[in-house]
């Protein structure tokens, strides 16, 4: 990974964090998107520590905006030459319904539209780089997963497992799309299952919840952060899966992901809906 160019967003905690170790480690120049700074420059300098890798930058950016998210892309297409990784990590969960700033459910904005307008408005930039590769962290949660197009904020009876599924699905459907969209270019997008992974997503946010409850009984039992990095470090780094593109992989190989997340008219649908709502419709 010497000498390439790799962007992670939730990259200061968790499995993000984990996956820009992984890649300082093998010598990749890292790009460490974070919400909070405080937090973002202390995992910062811990991976600088930790493997010796001084190439590890740090940008601040909130993907439950939409005005945040295009000052990040106008910032690394700006102060980048090239882009040949971006992982799409970021991810949030909430047993309220909670809306952004743009007034959309939190989850589907951060977890699905923070997703699609990020790696929209750097693709000519990837497009330009050799061999770039887009990596979108979904989950087994998409199995279960709907597009309600009439309530996508899901305001007649939310539920954050069904938020959750919806926006997961949505990561899905997106890699699809956009795998189909590149079939011409030397860009490769592909999504993953990263595993049953002890993360805080659950606990932040849902405090007095059955979630929360759950959670925390079931933690202990989990996988670690690091385990849960290896798919997306593999899909950034491995020859073996370079030139493959538009799946969807768990423990480092491709598997079926569900019936509905293959209908192709639903995942045209959702990015026509998706360009819209973030404002890049033509």
């Amino acid at each position: 990974m010497q000498n390439k160019t790799c962007i992670i967003t939730g990259a200061n905690t968790g499995i993000g964090k984990a996956t820009a170790k992984g890649l300082a480690e093998m010598g990749a120049k890292v790009v460490m998107v974070c919400r909070s700074e405080e937090r973002g420059k202390a995992a910062q300098e811990e991976i600088k520590q930790q493997t010796g890798n001084e190439n590890v930058d740090l940008l601040i950016g909130d993907l439950a905006s939409f005005s945040s998210t295009r000052k990040l892309a106008a910032e690394i297409n700006s102060g980048y030459e090239k882009i040949d990784v971006l992982i799409n990590n970021a991810a949030v969960f909430y047993t309220d319904l909670t809306y952004s700033e743009d007034d959309i459910e939190m989850q589907f904005h951060v977890n699905h539209l923070g997703y699609f307008l990020l790696t929209n408005l750097l693709l000519d930039k990837i497009k330009a780089s050799a061999s770039a590769r887009i990596i979108n962290v979904s989950s087994r949660g998409h199995l279960q997963g709907n597009i309600h197009f009439d309530d996508l904020n899901l305001k007649n009876g939310y539920d954050g497992l069904k938020a959750y599924s919806q926006a997961k699905l949505a990561n899905v459907l997106f890699t699809y799309e956009l795998a189909k969209r590149l079939e011409e270019t030397d860009v490769t997008a592909n999504c993953l299952h990263p595993g049953g992974i002890a993360t805080n997503l659950a606990l932040n946010n849902s405090k007095g919840s059955i979630y929360n409850f759950i959670w925390r009984i079931v933690y202990p039992f989990l996988s670690s952060h690091e385990n849960g990095a290896k798919t997306s470090v593999h899909l950034a780094s491995s020859d073996k899966v370079k030139g493959i593109t538009g799946k969807y992989f768990s423990k480092c190989r491709p598997v079926r992901s569900s019936r509905r997340s293959h209908n192709k008219e639903l995942a045209e649908k959702l990015w026509q809906l998706s360009e819209k709502m973030v404002g890049l419709e033509n």
